[in-house]
């Protein structure tokens, strides 16, 4: 990636880094030499399979935990031993799961389970809860254009429709750090994620904060940070690009949001990802080149290339 991009003031630095059921395709990949502790899921747009890699391995040579492609969205749980992910098949999707050591892939929901009495399909974006026994995902309802926010537990019981108004769609969950509820974008449609959604996961009222500092929509996710006072989202402002923004985080409500980037001209940010109390892990893609994984400290401004050649990336455990 060329040209200059800062941070919060600071210049971005760009430096290469050196050196449930199984499936019954086994799907599953390898792992290297350095085990997985904490790090990065991502997947890579030339072949849709989940990769991860350690902090302490080589980013350049990431460990694939799948090889059959059609891979979405993988998020780490927070005790770093699992990988959630959404997998594709023809029309067809299904939560699946795959253990950051290595092995065999296992189907967690798939489509249209009875469990679901509406009917469930388009699966996106699935997240696990701070205890790991559930995951929190993103579903299209029956016939609906519009999106909901449903519950699994981790043994593929007690299926929960968090979201039934089905007036409101809603975007990539985020708990907070009790689990006792997730916030999540939320808006006329998945493109227009012009508030803020958050969703008590036993019933309760759903609260809406509003935008601020320009951002139209939430374009991808929102992040809560680990101590629960902070929200990161990716924010797409009028003049079409899209930025990282912070907000404080109050009980239900989000504050005022503060961009935290500033990328050149036709540069994209997106993603985010915290990787600790001041620390986020995002996206960047500039001019059609392959997109790669960036960690930027929010208190020094320091950003460095994390992941190249990475996509759709989730960090833990944190």
């Amino acid at each position: 990636m060329t040209g200059k991009r800062r941070f919060l003031g600071a210049v971005l630095a760009v430096g290469m880094l050196g050196g449930c059921e199984p499936l019954d395709d086994g799907g599953g990949g390898g792992i290297g030499d350095v085990p997985f502790t904490r790090g990065f899921a991502f997947v890579r747009e030339d072949d849709r399979n989940v990769f991860v890699v350690d902090d302490s391995g080589d980013a350049n040579s990431p460990q694939r935990l799948t090889s059959v492609g059609g891979a979405y969205w993988p998020s780490v749980s927070r005790d770093g031993r699992s990988v959630v992910f959404v997998q594709r098949s023809g029309g067809s999707t299904s939560l699946l799961t795959v253990p950051t050591s290595g092995g065999t892939t296992s189907t967690l929901f798939r489509a249209n389970d009875s469990a679901c009495a509406r009917g469930c399909s388009n699966f996106r974006t699935p997240t696990f809860s701070p205890d790991g026994r559930s995951v929190v995902f993103v579903f299209s309802p029956g016939n609906s254009s519009q999106t909901a926010l449903a519950r699994i537990n981790t043994d593929g019981s007690g299926f929960q429709e968090l979201t039934p108004n089905n007036v409101i769609a809603y975007g990539a969950p985020s708990f907070v750090p009790n689990g006792s509820a997730v916030l999540a974008g939320a808006g006329s449609g998945l493109n227009q994620l012009d508030q803020l959604a958050h969703v008590p996961l036993n019933g309760g009222t759903i609260t809406y904060s509003s935008l601020s500092a320009g951002v139209q929509f939430v374009e991808n996710r929102v992040a809560v940070s680990p101590n629960g006072s902070q929200v990161a989202l990716d924010g797409r402002l009028s003049s079409g690009g899209t930025r990282i923004f912070v907000g404080q985080l109050s009980g239900s409500n989000v504050g005022a949001l503060q961009r935290v980037t500033s990328g050149g001209a036709g540069s994209e940010e997106s993603w985010p990802s915290w990787t600790g109390a001041s620390q986020l892990g995002f996206l960047i893609s500039a001019g059609g080149s392959d997109p790669g994984i960036y960690r930027a400290n929010l208190s020094s401004g320091a950003v460095s290339l994390a992941v190249p050649s990475a996509t759709e990336p989730s960090y833990g455990p944190i």
